[in-house]
């Protein structure tokens, strides 16, 4: 065992194996690049048992109850078990690293989507929103695992980070939703009604997702980060000044304003558009293939969005969120029903004006937190951008049924523009 110094002037020992870590830059950096590579993977599978839900959940429980004005409920349900999720795995990674808090997500994810299986194959309701609850933790382990990889990055590689994260997603987001009528064919096949086809893709994808972390994930990077940030001989680094305090806290607030607005807008006009394009005749193969490129949108542009946050900073790319998303309300509000490329376009930018969110909310939660509670305020984070999906959800149903999915668009689209007096406050601030 070496021993360092505590801040009380008491020794304190790490295991050798940690100690090496501690002292050697290269090794930690190598560790760096091989938790983004395990990241990359678990994240491949993820991102496949993340597309069933947003793709097929809203028409799952419009055909269970016969109506259109619960059908924002699925999603907001498995958002709600989002948000709850994200606090206990935020918990669960604190308190015993990554490995444990992002394995249990995603195992528990793919109990849900069983769930979801046998809820269509029995007609129960009730079986079937308690799934969705639960199927919740494989979205919120979904987005809790691009922290993983900034837990041993230095201010200049976050950015990246994230992004090489949720780029990784693209891979299974994509698959997931353009597999929508193969799913179901196979499904019908095997005795199970076509829409809960995809859900069978989800519950294998969740758990391989989850083993992949739980096997090899080690050692933990989150642990590695604490023990360097304990041992650091440079004690004043992380007894910060009531001033930097002060930055930090308004820090986490704009991060967490921006990705919860962006959360908002892009559940509430997501959830609704296969309704609307159902009623306008188009079929499941048509819908897998606007949300399959809407998903593709919110992860693919990561790399390139990463390195633009990185270079040019967390504000501007805050406000190109805000221009983008205010694009796609637009677009998605006066696209003609019948037009497949014109949603596409409405639905690719709202992709992309979320990624743009996302990443530079997320930047500037990892800015302001130390390794000692930076798991812990990335899950309450978390569950506030879950909530702001199940407002988002929940409440677009009930929109479009009083008034029409062209409203909604409108409503999201100007509610993105608050992003641009949140950037602005923030710069007063400093």
């Amino acid at each position: 065992m070496s021993q360092k110094p505590d801040d009380s002037g008491l020794i304190k020992s790490h295991p050798d194996w940690m100690q090496s870590f501690i002292d050697s830059p290269e090794k930690q950096q190598k560790l760096y690049r091989r938790t983004l590579w395990i990241v990359v993977i678990s994240q491949i599978f993820g991102g496949a048992g993340l597309a069933a839900g947003i793709t097929v959940g809203a028409l799952l429980a419009q055909d269970m109850l016969g109506t259109d004005s619960f059908a924002g409920v699925p999603v907001a349900l498995f958002t709600l078990g989002s948000a709850g999720a994200a606090l206990i795995i935020g918990r669960l990674s604190q308190r015993f690293g990554r490995r444990s808090g992002l394995a249990t997500g995603f195992l528990t994810g793919g109990v849900g989507a069983i769930g979801v299986i046998i809820a269509a194959l029995t007609n129960n309701i009730f079986l079937l929103f308690a799934s969705f609850l639960i199927y919740g933790f494989g979205t919120a382990t979904n987005l809790q695992a691009r922290y993983a990889g900034t837990d041993l990055a230095n201010a200049k590689q976050r950015g990246k980070a994230i992004s090489i994260a949720m780029v990784s997603t693209t891979f299974g987001a994509f698959a997931g939703p353009n597999l929508v009528g193969v799913m179901g064919k196979f499904a019908v096949s095997v005795g199970v009604p076509a829409l809960a086809g995809p859900f069978i893709l989800a519950a294998v994808a969740y758990i391989i997702a989850g083993l992949v972390l739980l096997v090899l994930l080690r050692p933990d990077p989150l642990a590695v980060a604490n023990a360097i940030a304990d041992s650091n001989s440079d004690r004043n680094l992380f007894e910060e000044n009531a001033k930097t305090l002060e930055s930090n806290k308004r820090g986490i607030i704009l991060g967490a304003t921006v990705m919860v607005i962006t959360q908002i807008v892009m559940v509430a006009i997501m959830t609704m558009t296969p309704i609307h394009m159902r009623h306008h005749g188009h079929d499941l193969s048509d819908i897998g293939m606007v949300i399959g490129f809407h998903v593709a949108a919110m992860y693919l542009p990561s790399l390139v969005t990463g390195v633009l946050v990185d270079k040019f900073g967390r504000l501007v790319m805050t406000i190109a969120a805000g221009a983008t998303l205010m694009a796609a309300g637009f677009v998605a509000a006066f696209a003609p029903g019948d037009s497949l490329i014109v949603l596409i376009v409405a639905l690719v930018l709202l992709g992309l004006g979320w990624n743009f969110g996302l990443i530079s909310g997320t930047a500037l939660i990892v800015d302001s937190t130390q390794p000692s509670n930076r798991a812990k305020t990335q899950g309450k984070v978390d569950v506030l951008v879950a909530l702001a999906g199940v407002s988002g959800g929940g409440l677009s149903g009930i929109v479009v049924a009083q008034t029409s999915y062209a409203i909604l668009s409108l409503v999201g689209g100007f509610l993105s523009l608050l992003l641009i007096p949140v950037v602005i406050w923030s710069r007063k601030k400093e």
